[in-house]
C-alpha cells in the first residue's frame, strides 16, 4: 500500500461486530434448516441480495422468511428480531479511532445493508452511543439500499470514486469479505483485508502502517 490519502470502510466485521452464527441460530429458530446456504457470510439466497439493493421491501422480505420457514404465522417482530440478531455492536473506543483516522485522510463508508438494519443501526448509535448520526464519522457514508447497487459489483465502488473526485490508485478499500476485495481491485482501489476483530481497529490499522 502506497501514497495513501483516501479510505473507504465497510461497516459489518469492520467497524460494528455482526454475528453469522448467532443470526443463523435465530433464523433456525424461525424454521429455516438449510441456515448454511440460506444465509452465511460468503454466500446467501438471493432475497438477501434483493432487500440490500431496495428490490423488494422489508415487508417483502418478511414475506420471503415466511415462506422459506413455511410458517406464515410468523410475525414481523419475530421476524425483525431474527434478523437483528446479526447485529451485535462497536466497541466503545471504535468511533475515537475513525475520527482520528479522519484527521489523516479523506474516509467514507461503503456498506451493503438494508432498510431493517439501518433503521435498528441508526436507533442503537443515537442509544448507546450519543451518535445523531453516521454521517459525523466520515465525509461521506454509503449505503447499498440507498444506491440500489450491492457490493462486489464494480459500480457501486465506481460511483463512491466519481462522486468524490477520488484517484483510485489513492485510495484505500478495506473489508472483511474477500469477494467484495475482488470487486474493488476492479475499479482499480488498494485494498486490504480486515482480519481481527472489529474491536481491534486501531491495532489493525497500526500494524498496516495506516496511523
Amino acid at each position: 500500500m502506497q501514497n495513501i490519502k483516501n479510505i473507504i470502510f465497510d461497516y459489518g466485521n469492520v467497524i460494528f461486530e455482526i454475528d453469522f452464527k448467532r443470526a443463523q441460530a435465530a433464523l433456525q429458530q424461525l424454521g429455516i434448516h438449510d441456515v448454511e446456504s440460506f444465509f452465511a457470510h460468503k454466500g446467501h439466497n438471493s432475497l438477501f441480495d434483493d432487500f440490500e439493493t431496495a428490490a423488494i421491501t422489508p415487508d417483502q422480505f418478511r414475506e420471503g422468511i415466511r415462506l422459506a420457514a413455511k410458517n406464515k404465522e410468523l410475525t414481523s417482530e419475530e421476524i425483525d428480531a431474527a434478523w437483528n440478531s446479526l447485529l451485535v455492536g462497536v466497541a466503545p473506543n471504535i468511533h475515537e479511532v475513525l475520527l482520528k483516522v479522519k484527521e489523516k485522510y479523506r474516509t467514507f463508508l461503503l456498506s451493503n445493508s438494508n432498510e431493517i438494519h439501518y433503521d435498528y443501526i441508526v436507533d442503537y448509535l443515537k442509544r448507546e452511543h450519543a451518535l445523531e448520526a453516521i454521517d459525523q464519522l466520515f465525509e461521506k457514508a454509503y449505503f447499498s439500499q440507498k444506491m440500489y447497487l450491492r457490493k462486489p459489483h464494480i459500480e457501486i465502488f465506481n460511483q463512491v470514486i466519481e462522486e468524490n473526485n477520488l484517484d483510485p490508485k489513492e485510495t484505500l478499500f478495506i473489508d472483511d469479505s474477500p469477494q467484495h476485495l475482488e470487486g474493488a481491485k476492479k475499479a482499480g482501489l488498494q485494498t486490504l483485508l480486515m482480519t481481527e476483530n472489529p474491536k481491534n481497529l486501531e491495532a489493525f490499522l497500526q500494524k498496516n502502517n495506516l496511523i
